[in-house]
């Protein structure tokens, strides 16, 4: 054998090993990620970080010497939290709880508790931290909790309110924005599982 048919069929398989080993993107693959029609910003990341330290300020103010214990309900509040906590400057003890509400764009009245509470409440002051509330009732489903479990307070820390959507009669004591009753994505919050990374909040065009 020759030593330039050699060299061919050693490029010959080095390059079929090379296509072959390479991961490809199939037009089924991008398909996967179920998305809307279109998607407009609606909050930017200087209105975010406004509220967020709004929101901070006055918890330091009015729970100073409280040592209150931050409840994060996950998954949708983790941006918010992360943001909130940082801004935080009086003791505090941090706990998380997941429920959940939504199945695609819609809210449904069944809420499941996937994720409890460990922590003893008993004459604790505690400070649910959730990303959004518009009907509101995945958050009394949290409250009836708490309160069972003996909390002395429970104050209510939402970056987002919808108050056209909101179907309770419980106060909110800190909320960000108000909004209207748009469906949205972005800064924690997720179109079936998608979304939660980006640094703004878009509204949803179907």
């Amino acid at each position: 054998m020759s030593h330039k048919k050699s060299i061919l069929i050693f490029v010959t398989v080095l390059f079929c090993l090379i296509l072959f080993s390479v991961p490809r993107v199939t037009s089924s693959a991008l398909s996967a990620e179920p998305k809307p029609t279109a998607a407009v910003s609606q909050t930017d990341q200087a209105q975010i970080e406004q509220a967020v330290i709004t929101i901070a300020n006055r918890i330091n103010a009015d729970l100073s010497g409280k040592n209150p214990l931050f409840l994060i309900v996950l998954n949708g509040a983790f941006m918010f939290a992360a943001d909130l906590l940082k801004r935080i400057n009086i003791p505090c003890q941090i706990s998380f709880v997941k429920l959940s509400s939504y199945i695609g764009t819609s809210t449904t009245s069944a809420v499941r508790e996937l994720i409890g509470l460990d922590e003893v409440l008993t004459g604790r002051t505690v400070v649910i931290v959730e990303d959004i509330i518009d009907t509101g009732i995945t958050m009394g489903v949290t409250i009836d909790k708490l309160k069972k479990l003996e909390a002395a307070e429970v104050h209510i820390a939402t970056l987002l309110f919808k108050p056209d959507a909101f179907r309770m009669n419980y106060e909110i004591d800190y909320i960000g924005m108000e909004i209207p009753n748009d469906f949205i994505v972005g800064y924690g919050l997720d179109y079936d599982g998608y979304g939660r990374n980006y640094a703004e909040i878009y509204k949803i065009i179907e």
